[in-house]
């Protein structure tokens, strides 16, 4: 997905039906740090109990504390020995991502993991604070504020590991759109909210490569990963009739035999987290535990857009998001 990409794709032992378990399975995180965002529920919580369970000491950033919580303690009922934390993040709001990044810095913590796991789809629309459509703010420019400020957290696990990792949950709904530099927040076109959501998730797989490409000779690599179709409470903004439509339910409305289970979907983003094989490596686009390769728009299935993987664009995007956060703090 770059040109520091590996010469021939990674793969691994484990595939579309693996669940985050079982990729971190005999592995041991004993000391080291991780992150996840949206920790306590779906996507974010199976990721959470994976690394828990490798011995991670993990930190829930999560809009709500009290679920929060709930999930800490089901990890640590599941993990007698897990270490986790629970802070308040709300990726929408930039004084939240600065209080969170600030109690961070003040306990001077390496961060050998960062999973920006949460995540707003085809919602109505809905600005912040700042007038940004709040899928873009939300998926892409919370993240993006984060990751940045934590740099310094990353560069120690770095400096004193060789490894630090982002990973960026992107989907393939990005192939819905590109970032529309003319008019991200749809200040003059009709708004669309799956057209939003794809943008959104373009913009977090650039901010991958963008990272990756910046810090990547640092020990700092970052990759994009497309979990699958999971059903989670990231469809809360969506009809029966809608998902009908969709084609994502069988006649009695459960969901297609194709959609994943959460510990299923949750399996990429452990596998970004700790693979051995992808130490170093970064700009990627990982599906079912594997380097995904480019495909055609058309395919929604399997692959990426190629323009997820342009340098060029990514670069764009990074300088556009810095002045965004200038302008909106």
């Amino acid at each position: 997905m770059n040109p520091q990409a590996p010469a021939a794709p990674i793969t691994s032992p484990f595939g579309a039906r693996s669940t985050a378990l079982e990729v971190v399975s005999g592995m041991s995180l004993q000391g080291r740090q991780a992150i996840v965002t949206g920790g306590a529920s779906g996507l974010g919580l199976e990721t959470s109990r994976a690394l828990a369970s490798a011995g991670a000491q993990l930190t829930l950033a999560v809009r709500n504390q009290e679920q929060g919580a709930v999930a800490a303690a089901q990890i640590r009922a599941q993990c007698p020995n897990a270490i986790v934390d629970v802070a308040r993040l709300d990726l929408s709001d930039l004084a939240s991502v600065r209080q969170f990044t600030t109690e961070w810095a003040a306990n001077s913590k390496a961060l050998d993991i960062l999973i920006n796991n949460a995540a707003i789809m085809a919602c109505p629309l809905t600005r912040t604070a700042q007038g940004w459509e709040a899928q873009f703010a939300t998926n892409h420019l919370g993240h993006f504020a984060l990751t940045t400020a934590l740099l310094p957290a990353l560069k120690r696990a770095a400096d004193s590991r060789g490894d630090a990792r982002v990973v960026c949950l992107s989907s393939s709904g990005h192939k819905i759109a590109g970032v529309d530099f003319d008019d991200i927040h749809f200040e003059r076109r009709e708004y669309n909210k799956w057209k939003a959501y794809g943008q959104a998730k373009s913009a977090i797989a650039l901010f991958a490569l963008g990272l990756h490409l910046r810090f990547g000779a640092q020990g700092i690599t970052a990759n994009a990963v497309h979990p699958g179709g999971i059903m989670t409470g990231l469809q809360k903004f969506l009809t029966l009739e809608e998902m009908r439509a969709l084609g994502w339910l069988k006649a009695d409305d459960t969901p297609l035999d194709t959609f994943k289970t959460p510990a299923q979907g949750a399996a990429t983003s452990a596998w970004a987290a700790t693979a051995p094989q992808l130490k170093g490596h970064g700009g990627l686009y990982l599906e079912d535990c594997h380097q995904g390769l480019p495909a055609e728009p058309s395919n929604r299935v399997s692959g990426y857009s190629p323009r997820i993987a342009d340098p060029v664009t990514a670069q764009r995007l990074w300088t556009v998001s810095e002045a965004l956060l200038a302008t909106g703090s």
